[in-house]
């Protein structure tokens, strides 16, 4: 009868924590980095329902961020990627330091690529890459704030999430930064718990790395290490040298970034000597965020955003800390965001940290339905239900271009072309993947780029017997905010047709 009653024990303190164990009991024989071997890793890969499931998803997340990468052509911010990357190591800094707002850490990575090949594919293998190795990551956050449970529910929502899927098949640095910036929120977590240097040095190393991928990053390091300091408030009280390790990370972080923090001071300036004119302002720009994260379907949105607020509340109910960490990034997040948006462009691509957080909460909130109904279901029920609402807006990103198509539009073109006659690009920037796909030399043309009418006047006064066309797209609001190209456009061309966003003109 005495054996009975303390066999129950485990199962009884099991539930009243809380906690859902899909191994039922089966420990991981691997603690440290020493433990890894072959033998360790098949007793994971038969016994751990959490290795399993990880190792599924993972391969899902990798096959979804692979499958038809090269699928879209590329378009002008990805132009962009290309145009700076064939540049020599030395002048994609020197492109920064002239006011290419974009940190040359991507840069530098495409250029080796590049070696390899000039493709779509290629440009992007290096996000789609960073993309699948930031589904682990998520799991490893879950677990080292609440549990393994949290943890693959918040790589399953990496891992097929639309939002995150298409920037990691784009060629820009927006992969790379949430990359950089969740092994950041790990090392973060273990540094707070171990106060080790070692932790707080890695954590400064991957907050830079994440600052030298994009510039934005500084917003989410900005708010770890606050609430790092929050946490250690207690420790520092009682004796001021527990502060030591803090500073001394915050020292590694400065030196690494040192080049990068010189150099953005006046790029800031520089960027917000004017008003925006494009992006999202006010608090459009977070409401914006949170539906594209959820995959721009307001149904998904309004369930994914009230598991988080109950994720939220379950994280003070577990740890007042914890609850502190979810509103702390989103409430510092969303105010500097706020003021930005009325200073410079703000998207919602810019925030794509914020996934971290917002899966992070979604994932906690499991816990709050398994009080209700103790059962392993709840957590698998959670994947599928992630799976489920992503089935159909992939199948949508899918099923046709999400981007719009350069490849196609410049074959078209130099169908109709002629030797002699002209291209100008309307805004002139936009010449960047329309000269990735298409070559005035191979079709002896012109080409010109024009913003204003008063560009447009000048070009056009030089066409003598030779057909102009005009390629523009819809940046021309942004550069020409007046209208004034458009309604010269209107007056003084033919309206041919439109591809994917992009629009043709030809002279009268």
């Amino acid at each position: 009868m005495v054996k009975k009653k303390e066999g129950r024990r485990p199962e009884k303190k099991q539930e009243i924590s809380g906690e859902c164990d899909l191994d039922g009991g089966f420990e991981s024989p691997i603690k440290t980095l020493r433990d890894i071997s072959l033998k360790n890793l098949q007793s994971l890969a038969i016994k751990s329902r959490y290795f399993q499931a990880l190792i599924v998803v993972t391969l899902i997340g990798l096959f979804l961020r692979f499958y038809n990468l090269g699928y879209n052509s590329i378009w002008l911010d990805e132009a962009t990627t290309y145009f700076t990357s064939i540049k020599s190591l030395a002048d994609i800094w020197q492109a920064t330091t002239a006011g290419e707002f974009s940190p040359p850490l991507f840069m530098w990575g495409e250029h080796f690529m590049l070696m390899l090949a000039n493709n779509e594919v290629i440009l992007r293998f290096i996000p789609a890459v960073l993309g699948v190795l930031t589904i682990p990551l998520f799991y490893v956050i879950g677990k080292e704030f609440l549990d393994r449970n949290a943890g693959i529910i918040a790589a399953t929502a990496c891992a097929v999430s639309p939002f995150l899927i298409y920037y990691s098949q784009e060629a820009r640095a927006y992969s790379m930064m949430l990359f950089f910036l969740a092994l950041a929120t790990i090392f973060i977590f273990k540094a707070i718990k171990s106060d080790s240097l070692i932790d707080w040095a890695l954590f400064a190393a991957f907050s830079a790395l994440a600052f030298w991928s994009h510039f934005y990053a500084i917003v989410m390091i900005a708010a770890l290490f606050f609430f790092a300091l929050i946490e250690l408030v207690p420790r520092i009280r009682a004796d001021i040298r527990n502060l030591k390790t803090l500073v001394l990370g915050g020292v590694v972080f400065v030196i690494l970034s040192l080049p990068l923090l010189l150099l953005s001071v006046p790029l800031f300036a520089s960027r917000t000597a004017s008003a925006p004119t494009y992006g999202i302002q006010g608090l459009g720009i977070i409401v914006e965020t949170f539906y594209e994260i959820s995959g721009s379907v307001d149904l998904v949105m309004f369930l994914l955003v009230a598991l988080f607020i109950i994720g939220i509340v379950q994280s003070f109910i577990i740890n007042k800390n914890k609850g502190a960490f979810l509103v702390l990034l989103t409430v510092i997040t969303v105010i500097i965001s706020y003021y930005l948006s009325f200073k410079m462009p703000e998207l919602p691509r810019y925030l794509i940290f914020l996934s971290i957080v917002f899966f992070l909460g979604i994932a906690v909130s499991y816990r709050f339905f398994y009080s209700l109904w103790r059962s392993k279901a709840v957590v698998y029920g959670f994947i599928i239900i992630l799976f489920v609402i992503s089935a159909p807006m992939l199948s949508v990103y899918y099923s046709g271009y999400s981007k719009p198509d350069w490849r196609g539009f410049s074959e078209a073109l130099q169908e109709k072309i002629s030797p002699g006659d002209a291209v100008v690009s309307v805004p002139g920037y936009i010449s960047q993947p329309l000269d990735y796909y298409f070559s005035s030399a191979q079709t002896n043309t012109k080409e010109y780029g024009a913003t204003t009418s008063q560009d447009l006047e000048k070009i056009y006064s030089q066409k003598g017997n030779s057909t102009m066309y005009f390629v523009m797209t819809d940046d021309i609001s942004a550069a020409d905010p007046n209208g004034d190209a458009m309604a010269w456009l209107k007056n003084n061309t033919n309206y041919v047709g439109q591809d994917t966003g992009i629009y043709l003109f030809t002279s009268t």
